[in-house]
C-alpha cells in the first residue's frame, strides 16, 4: 500500500481547514443533498464529502457508509487532494498503490474511486467530493464533467461557510465563528469538569504624537492587535473578533490567566509594538476584563461573556470575576 505524500502547503492547508470550524460538526442538508445527487447520478453505492485532516479523513457528508472517518494513511482522498483535477481508480485491485489497502481488502471493499478536489478561494485543497463502487468501472469525460460541477457546488458551500464565520479584516473567527467554536469547547470542559476562562478586550489607538492613546482604532490598528493576539495566545483554545473593537480569548488554561502570565505576555507584546511604531503608528491600547467559569456547574458563553465585559479595566488592567 502506498501512503499519499504530504502536500507542500500542508501547514497552510490544515490551518485553512481548521479555520472553518467544520470538523466534527453535524451533517448538513446542503452537503447531504450533493452526496445524494452524486450517488443517484452515478448509480454508486457510496458518495462522500471528505475533508482530509492532519491524521484522518472525516466525512462532512456520507451516504452508503456507516463510519464518519478513517485514517489518513489509508485514505484515497489523501491522494486526490494532490491532484489538480479528478482522481480516478478504475480497479483498485489492479493498482499497486491500493491493492492491499485495508479499505480494498476489507469493508467497504473499494474497487472503483473517483474524487474531485475541493479547494477554497485561497488555493487550499481541503478534501474531495467522491464516489465509490464495489465493482470496477470506467469514468467517461461526461462523468468527469458532472462530478466536477457537483464539486463546484460543494466548494461554494465551503467558501460560504468560511465567509460566514471569518472576520475579513483580521482573518480570525468573527463573533458567529467564535460562539460556535466556544460552544464546543464549553461542552467538552463541562463534561470533563474543567474550568474555562474568557479574556475580553476593547481596543483603542491613536496616531503617534497624540496626547493620549484613546480613540477609535483604525483598520491597521485592529489588524496589528489581532496579529499580536494570535501570536501571544497561539496555544489557547479559541480566539476571535467579537465586535468592531472587541476581541476574545477562550481557554481551558485557567492557571495561566489567574497567575497573570498570559496578560503579561500580551502587555509586553503591545509595548514592543508601540516602541517599534512610536513614529509611524498605529499605537495600541486596550481595556481588559476576564471571567472564569466554575466547573461545578454548567456554564454557557453568554454568562461568561457578560461577566468578562462587566469587569473591564483600562489598558492592561485585569481582574477575574468568578461565576
Amino acid at each position: 500500500m502506498q501512503i499519499a505524500a504530504i502536500p507542500v502547503n500542508e501547514s497552510a492547508r490544515a490551518a485553512s481547514l481548521r479555520a472553518l470550524h467544520v470538523l466534527d460538526t453535524p451533517h448538513e442538508e446542503r452537503f447531504d443533498r450533493l452526496t445524494r445527487i452524486a450517488r443517484r447520478l452515478f448509480d454508486a453505492p457510496i458518495a462522500l464529502v471528505s475533508l482530509v485532516d492532519t491524521n484522518r479523513q472525516w466525512f462532512k457528508s456520507c451516504v452508503g457508509l456507516a463510519v464518519s472517518e478513517t485514517s489518513r494513511d489509508v485514505s484515497f482522498c489523501a491522494h486526490a487532494i494532490l491532484q489538480d483535477d479528478i482522481f480516478v481508480i478504475p480497479d483498485a485491485l489492479l493498482d499497486e498503490r491500493f491493492a492491499d489497502n485495508p479499505l480494498v481488502v476489507d469493508d467497504p471493499h473499494i474497487r472503483f474511486y473517483a474524487g474531485c478536489p475541493l479547494s477554497l478561494p485561497n488555493g487550499s485543497t481541503l478534501g474531495t467530493l467522491c464516489i465509490i463502487d464495489r465493482v470496477p468501472r470506467q469514468f467517461s469525460d461526461d462523468d468527469r464533467a458532472i462530478l466536477r460541477d457537483l464539486a463546484k457546488l460543494a466548494e461554494h458551500e465551503l467558501a460560504g461557510l468560511q465567509h460566514a464565520i471569518t472576520d475579513p479584516l483580521t482573518g480570525m473567527s468573527n463573533r458567529s465563528g467564535f460562539r460556535m467554536l466556544a460552544g464546543q469547547t464549553l461542552k467538552v470542559c463541562n463534561r470533563l469538569g474543567k474550568p474555562v476562562s474568557l479574556l475580553y478586550f476593547d481596543v483603542a489607538s491613536a496616531d503617534p504624537g497624540a496626547d493620549s492613546l484613546v480613540g477609535v482604532p483604525t483598520e491597521t490598528a485592529l489588524q496589528a492587535f489581532a496579529a499580536i493576539l494570535l501570536e501571544t495566545f497561539a496555544d489557547f483554545d479559541v480566539i476571535g473578533r467579537l465586535g468592531d473593537e472587541q476581541f476574545g480569548v477562550l481557554s481551558s488554561q485557567v492557571r495561566d490567566v489567574e497567575s497573570g502570565t498570559s496578560v503579561s505576555r500580551l502587555r509586553l507584546a503591545v509595548e514592543r509594538h508601540n516602541d517599534r511604531h512610536a513614529r509611524s503608528g498605529p499605537l495600541l491600547a486596550y481595556d481588559l476584563g476576564s471571567a472564569i467559569g466554575d466547573p461545578t456547574y454548567e456554564i454557557g458563553f453568554d454568562r461568561l461573556h457578560a461577566a468578562a465585559s462587566s469587569d473591564m479595566r483600562p489598558q492592561i488592567g485585569c481582574s477575574n470575576a468568578r461565576l
